[in-house]
């Protein structure tokens, strides 16, 4: 477990690899893993009148974890920001780019169904396919929702990928589209998008996804909170400090609370190394679904999609639609689909969250 602190360590630093995160989720799995580590709730034996009795410490890090992530508080807070950092206004000027956004979850529910084939509970399962969401947080919410007994090695699967969308989407899109498709221009005409058309779509988007998939409502109502701060006018002050201040805090606190679960006695086993895997599939079926679902729509439209777009539906923001538009230039140094790929990005996000809820309602209702 050192060695697997000391490699998200090296990642966040020399490669700089989301090193608000992997940076203290690194240093706390080395800090859960020395022994005897007073950072985690331990047995101590003491000495009680000349006789040893042994009583429970509680660490710091378990403290932590009670009050901030075993109640999903750090993941709601942390949307919050995220929600304060968004822009829908390429969204809302390109609309159609929503159905991106919900193409690109096709790699949750199949790696859920792979999931369950391979022996893991329905909870373990639906918590694991999440991490194809690409949004640690509603990784964290899902499998903390269900009480999975490997969420330690889903948050490292989760947000190592998030990471690694450079390295793992090109290739996999490469390989299924042709250069034609790589090289196809989209013209992109920015719209003006009026503020009351701002303020009121995080509203409206909160009451539909809590009358479809109610269980998401949380996610979903605390990212559209944090946008509603933003677009509102009024509250400037606030956004920034939500972009900024708490998105930070809670995200290094966040960062090493979850080492908890980064223990050898629970990571380090062969479910691990299947959860990665799994993960891993999860990323590369999503951006499939995606693109696929690109070509589909090419079928019947005039104006062709890139279907490079079509990847940039998951919720990986705004990294991903940075890695399209720079492979789109690398096809034709004059071809520039940034607008598109943030627009189908942003929708990511919010078909993410409410994946999450669907997985949830969907696992429920299979315990019924």
């Amino acid at each position: 477990m050192w060695v697997v602190g000391g490699t998200l360590i090296y990642l966040a630093v020399a490669r700089d690899m989301e090193p608000s995160l992997l940076l203290p989720m690194g240093f706390g799995a080395i800090l859960v893993n020395l022994p005897m580590s007073g950072a985690i709730t331990q047995q101590i034996a003491r000495l009680v009148g000349g006789v040893a009795q042994t009583s429970e410490e509680v660490g710091v890090l378990n403290e932590l974890y009670a009050a901030g992530i075993a109640n999903e508080l750090f993941p709601l807070l942390l949307f919050i920001g995220i929600g304060a950092m968004i822009d829908f206004g390429p969204l809302l000027s390109n609309p159609r780019m929503l159905f991106f956004g919900a193409a690109a979850q096709f790699g949750i529910f199949f790696t859920f169904s792979l999931a369950s084939l391979l022996g893991f509970s329905w909870q373990d399962a639906a918590s694991i396919s999440i991490i194809g969401a690409a949004d640690g947080p509603t990784s964290i919410f899902v499998a903390n929702y269900f009480d999975s007994n490997y969420i330690g090695a889903i948050i490292v699967a989760a947000y190592s990928y998030m990471a690694l969308v450079p390295i793992i989407q090109p290739p996999v899109i490469r390989m299924i589209t042709t250069k034609a498709e790589r090289r196809i221009r989209m013209n992109y005409e920015q719209k003006s998008v009026n503020r009351f058309v701002r303020i009121i779509f995080p509203i409206i988007v909160t009451v539909v996804a809590g009358l479809f998939a109610p269980r998401s409502v949380a996610l979903v109502g605390f990212l559209m909170f944090g946008n509603l701060i933003r677009e509102c006018g009024v509250l400037g002050s606030l956004s920034s400090s939500a972009q900024k201040e708490l998105a930070n805090l809670v995200t290094l606190l966040l960062g090493i609370t979850v080492a908890v679960n980064m223990q050898a006695a629970k990571f380090l086993n062969a479910q691990t190394l299947m959860i990665l895997a799994l993960g891993l599939a999860a990323f590369v079926f999503d951006t499939v679904g995606g693109v696929f679902f690109a070509k589909f729509m090419n079928l019947f439209m005039k104006e062709k999609i890139n279907p490079m777009i079509g990847a940039t539906g998951i919720s990986a923001f705004p990294m991903s639609a940075r890695v399209i538009s720079k492979m789109a230039i690398e096809e034709d140094p004059t071809n520039h689909i940034l607008m598109h790929a943030v627009s189908a990005n942003v929708s990511g996000q919010i078909a993410s969250v409410i994946a999450g809820g669907l997985v949830i309602k969907l696992v429920e209702g299979l315990i019924k």
